[in-house]
């Protein structure tokens, strides 16, 4: 999901350090527009989609785009922009659809230049993080930046906490390419406050970056709350839910040490994004039995 954050109005992610007692009580749906696990399983009981997989038919028509994500069987949206909807135009759709959405993405640019109108968007539409997808390449050239960035991403945190909203971090695979032999999702992981910044996991990015998921989540249990399901071939292909080597009932397993609460499908580049989620979903209702 190496996208342009210009073309971001973006943003939502995940809470830092949250109890097993928090992500237990999020995953058994106790808290509004929870994703919940069965049980100890490894599998899903809700699936959630984020919408910059299908990005190219909401710019075409957003209320017939969403109910079409609906009427996959979705229950939970991550937005990737507004599409010139207003906050509550969208919260209109979605509750007449019966989609919630936990979360959305916004740019560092948005971040830096409008941070309480987002908080204030944020609150309308209903979301309870605001993740960060990605860093312009030329802000993460060295460790030091990454150190620079954290600071920024906890002062970003403590604006969320205070509007009731959590803030989170999107990683691609470039976080794990060593610089001065540390990897820099080390670095963030280090630096940012568990309290105010929580990690939403891309689950193909990390595995494409040579790092283990399970790994992370012993590491660092409670600090992904969010993540994306997206699968992966052999040979490092992107592909949709199902048709990769991806172990996600083994991965989803994990979730209340991880903290895992939401799970997004996303693919960023399908060539029919509505058969690619159509696809994924399937492959996902496969091992949960429905939902």
């Amino acid at each position: 999901m190496e996208r342009s954050l210009a073309a971001l109005g973006v943003y939502a992610l995940v809470p830092g350090a949250c109890t097993r007692s928090d992500a237990r009580q999020e995953s058994e749906g106790r808290r509004p527009g929870s994703t919940a696990r069965n049980g100890e399983s490894g599998l899903l009981d809700r699936i959630g989609l984020q919408l910059y997989t299908v990005r190219s038919l909401m710019a075409e028509d957003v209320e017939r785009t969403l109910e079409m994500v609906a009427g996959v069987g979705y229950h939970e949206v991550e937005f990737a922009g507004y599409f010139d909807r207003s906050p509550t135009e969208l919260r209109a759709v979605l509750d007449r659809l019966g989609l919630t959405a936990p979360s959305t993405h916004v740019g560092l640019g948005p971040l830096r230049d409008r941070l309480p109108e987002i908080l204030d968007e944020a609150a309308a539409l209903g979301h309870r993080y605001v993740v960060l997808p990605s860093l312009p390449a030329r802000e993460r050239e060295s460790l030091d930046d990454y150190r620079r960035l954290a600071d920024e991403m906890n002062r970003f945190g403590q604006a969320c906490r205070a509007a009731d909203t959590q803030f989170g971090y999107h990683n691609h695979a470039f976080e794990f390419e060593r610089l001065d032999g540390e990897a820099p999702f080390d670095v963030l992981l280090a630096r940012t406050d568990p309290d105010l910044v929580a990690i939403e996991l891309d689950l193909f990015w990390i595995i494409h970056g040579g790092e283990d998921p399970l790994a992370y989540f012993e590491a660092h249990p409670g600090r992904f709350r969010l993540c994306h399901v997206k699968d992966r071939t052999a040979d490092g292909e992107m592909v949709d839910v199902g048709a990769g080597e991806i172990d996600f009932p083994g991965i989803f397993a994990r979730s209340e040490q991880a903290g895992l609460a939401h799970y997004f499908v996303e693919h960023d580049e399908p060539v029919d994004p509505e058969a690619s989620i159509r696809a994924s979903h399937l492959h996902l209702s496969g091992l949960t039995g429905g939902g």
